[in-house]
């Protein structure tokens, strides 16, 4: 076996990761990967792990899967003998004769710690030994790149950049009939910086002809905040809190939206800005971290700090039909540079040089 696979964090329902390893896959079938995975995948050489060790389990999910990998992942690697594990998250066994590849997303824990959280401890005491004891190291963007080596002092040899993509049939222009929402999708965590674009919304002249729409699962230590300050602001009617919205359903709202208002404080990537593109919506971003590394040219820039910018941006594209037009062209023109081809290509061409 030349090849062993780990998807042992796979979700039921997909984010970012998990959509970056299901459309990675069929890119890399010419190396005859075996996937280490709790679901079989039809097509692939699968071998069974435990399921119920992934972030829909809280952290109990997280410390199984952890526990998993320093204890019984060596010895399927002693069994199965691959020539190198590829995991897609920063994890893998330390200390043993293991030699493993893996992908880095972001360092949002260390730029952003919380003081008793256990992603920071994990980030700030386990991701170092993995990241040093790698073979190589994959990540999605320049930005994350500067921050493995500057956390970690690694050497920008052993570190390779290669941008995420999306699914051109699925995410494409719809030529449904634009609405009067704003969109966000994500997460509600504290650095998407959700508060920001809430206090933004309710600043736009003339708000009550709109509307904002944060799709994304609610998160019991953030959510209540949010509703909060909606409340406080007199807005509870225009903002609306999706929930999770399924993947089948994703181009249908954003095709709709009048543009998506993405102003997280810091990205490894940011599939949801390439998204939105793709479907010819106008988007709205951050000046920070890889977000201009995805949105180049064809998106408006923010400083996601500056809640007055975020505000005259919405007014902008809410007032200007023509700034509208040109960003939704822009922005399907420079999304077809980027494909899951691309990555695929990039990434098993790395992995040649282990197998």
């Amino acid at each position: 076996m030349a090849l062993l696979i780990n998807l042992s964090f796979l979700l039921t329902q997909p984010t970012g990761i998990t959509t970056y390893a299901l459309n990675l896959l069929p890119h890399l079938q010419e190396l005859d990967p075996t996937l280490l995975i709790s679901q079989n995948i039809s097509g692939y050489n699968c071998y069974p792990v435990p399921p119920n060790q992934t972030a829909e389990q809280g952290v109990k999910g997280h410390l199984k899967r952890l526990v998993w990998t320093q204890f019984q992942l060596p010895e399927i690697y002693r069994k199965l003998k691959p020539q190198i594990l590829f995991s897609l998250l920063p994890e893998a066994p330390l200390y043993t004769n293991c030699r493993f590849v893996v992908m880095a997303h972001d360092f949002i824990p260390l730029r952003f710690p919380k003081r008793f959280s256990p992603l920071t401890s994990y980030h700030r005491y386990y991701i170092p030994q993995v990241l040093n004891q790698a073979q190589h190291i994959l990540c999605n963007s320049q930005a994350t790149a500067c921050d493995i080596t500057n956390f970690f002092h690694i050497p920008t040899s052993k570190i390779t950049s290669i941008p995420l993509a999306y699914d051109p049939t699925h995410f494409c222009l719809l030529n449904l009939p634009t609405r009067n929402y704003f969109l966000y999708i994500g997460r509600q965590n504290t650095y998407k910086n959700l508060h920001r674009l809430i206090a933004a919304f309710a600043a736009l002249p003339n708000n009550d002809d709109y509307e904002l729409w944060l799709a994304g699962p609610s998160d019991r230590r953030y959510t209540p905040t949010l509703t909060a300050q909606v409340a406080q602001l007199g807005i509870t009617d225009q903002v609306k809190f999706l929930e999770y919205v399924p993947y089948s359903e994703l181009p249908k709202i954003i095709n709709q939206a009048i543009a998506l208002v993405f102003p997280s404080l810091w990205e490894g990537f940011g599939l949801p800005v390439l998204e939105a593109m793709a479907c010819g919506t106008p988007v709205i971003t951050s000046n920070l971290s890889s977000l201009p590394e995805v949105a180049g040219d064809a998106a408006i820039l923010i400083n996601p700090y500056n809640t007055r910018e975020i505000t005259e941006a919405m007014q902008a594209i809410a007032t200007d039909s023509g700034l509208r037009s040109r960003l939704s062209k822009q922005g399907i023109i420079h999304s077809q540079q980027f494909s899951w081809e691309k990555t695929g290509k990039a990434t098993a061409e790395v992995l040649s040089r282990y197998v």
